[in-house]
Formats: C-alpha cells, sequence, structure tokens
C-alpha cells in the first residue's frame, strides 16, 4: 500500500507541477499524511481487537482527524482553493489502495 500510494504521488505529482506547483506538493503531502494515517488507522484497529478500550481509540481517531484536517485549509489559504480537492485525493489514496487490495486478498482466499 506504501509502494503504491508513493508510486501515485510521484505520477500525479509530476503531472500537476508544471501546471500548478502548489497542487503538486499537496498532492505530495496529502498522499504522505494519508499513508501516516492509513498505518495509524491499522494499529489502532490492532490494539482495539486486542485489548485496547474503544474510548481510546475513538479520542486517538478524531485527534488524527483533526490534525490531518489542519494541512489542506492551510493550503486553502496560501494557494488556489482547489487544491483542497488535490489534497485529500491523496490523502485518500492510500486508504482506497488498501481496500482494494484488501478486498483482492479475500476474493483469492
Amino acid at each position: 500500500m506504501v509502494l503504491w500510494s508513493a508510486v501515485f504521488a510521484l505520477i500525479g505529482g509530476a503531472a500537476f507541477l508544471l501546471w500548478s506547483p502548489p497542487a503538486a506538493l499537496a498532492l505530495a503531502l496529502g498522499t504522505a499524511c494519508g499513508i501516516l494515517n492509513a498505518l495509524l488507522v491499522m494499529r489502532g484497529t490492532e490494539r482495539l481487537a486486542g485489548h485496547a478500550s474503544v474510548g481510546t481509540f475513538v479520542f486517538t481517531s478524531i485527534l488524527r482527524i483533526f490534525v490531518f484536517a489542519v494541512v489542506p485549509v492551510e493550503f486553502c489559504l496560501h494557494a488556489p482553493w482547489w487544491t483542497f480537492g488535490v489534497y485529500f485525493a491523496g490523502f485518500f489514496a492510500p486508504l482506497a489502495l488498501y481496500a482494494m487490495f484488501l478486498a483482492r486478498e479475500f476474493r483469492t482466499d
């Protein structure tokens, strides 16, 4: 998931770089934050399945959403408004790729 997300960011970022450098940066940063978020979600879910409390899981999820939501707002303040969407395209790409890989894994078992 991490490798394919990085490939997505490099290809998409290269395409945006000539047209709009802030959009390329938004895509790259969105993908990096998305990878980190996906890894944190996976870790939190494993801990929740093991022995952690639901309250802790919910608190860390809300905190994670708040932290990762501040970054695109910063892009909107200093770059064109549509970089907000480019950031979120990169942010959700790792989770979408993870879901696709997981669905394929379940079909082959």
